[in-house]
């Protein structure tokens, strides 16, 4: 009986220490937020009072969309496909790469892993937006400029995915590969590849999925594709067009959210 009081009167302080700290985060939480807000000159009252005057302005100007428009930017939707499954593929085929040379358990030199992971932040770490912006001056405005930012960004962000998939295998394979003479090749052939494979799979299809999303914001910086028509009809003034080519683009990215769920569920 003593030893259960004495228990109880050591868990009340770690109860009330832990309830504190609950409480700081929050209203550290609260503070940043009000701060930021005043910091940006963001106004809740002038957003909800404006929201009568956008919906107006979408009901009137961009609907119904204009659906004749359909064929006159199919071909544009094609290339924003074809870049971003462009961009997945072969920056998954680069990202298995770099991502052996830099996670822990496949790494040759600590010097490799480090180097790898400093440049795959860096490409991570710059929109696709701002490489786009960056290739127009060499490339010229197209295709192959939006190409480019996505396998860059692709690169980056799939890097980082592999490294982390293959630091997340079970070591007791390699270990057991290893014990009995097996040689670096054998080690990722037979003992990291097929713990990775799911997961590898995975990732690629999430990024394509974000690729195709990049693909419609990069061509309205001039990398080509269906954001470069949706570019071009806004300023035109061609609003129900840009809706038009809008819902096109939302049920495209459906269709590839759907298909890419179907087949991480066959393949996990």
């Amino acid at each position: 009986m003593q030893f259960q009081l004495k228990h109880t009167k050591e868990l009340i302080p770690l109860k009330k220490d832990s309830n504190l700290r609950t409480w700081l985060f929050w209203i550290v939480i609260i503070f940043i937020t009000l701060a930021t807000g005043y910091t940006t000159e963001f106004d809740v009252r002038k957003a909800i009072l404006a929201m009568p005057g956008i919906f107006s302005f979408i009901a009137e100007d961009f609907l119904p969309p204009d659906i004749t428009v359909v064929p006159k930017f199919m071909e544009s939707l094609m290339d924003t496909f074809y870049m971003a499954f462009i961009s997945t593929t072969t920056g998954a085929v680069i990202s298995v790469v770099l991502a052996l040379l830099c996670a822990s358990p496949t790494s040759p030199y600590r010097v490799v892993e480090f180097t790898i992971r400093i440049i795959a932040s860096a490409l991570r770490n710059i929109p696709s937006l701002a490489w786009t912006i960056m290739l127009v001056p060499a490339f010229g405005i197209g295709k192959t400029v939006g190409l480019m930012a996505l396998l860059i960004g692709a690169i980056g962000s799939m890097t980082r995915f592999f490294t982390e998939t293959i630091e997340e295998i079970d070591m007791g394979n390699i270990e057991a590969i290893r014990s009995v003479g097996g040689s670096y090749w054998q080690v990722l052939k037979c003992g990291v590849l097929p713990q990775c494979y799911p997961g590898l799979i995975a990732w690629t299809l999430y990024n394509f999925e974000l690729g195709i999303r990049a693909s419609t914001i990069i061509g309205m910086v001039g990398g080509g594709g269906i954001g470069f028509y949706i570019q071009s009809t806004i300023k035109l003034f061609q609003y129900d067009q840009a809706m038009m080519a809008v819902l096109v683009v939302a049920i495209v990215v459906l269709i590839v959210e759907a298909a890419s769920k179907k087949i991480r569920e066959l393949i996990m």
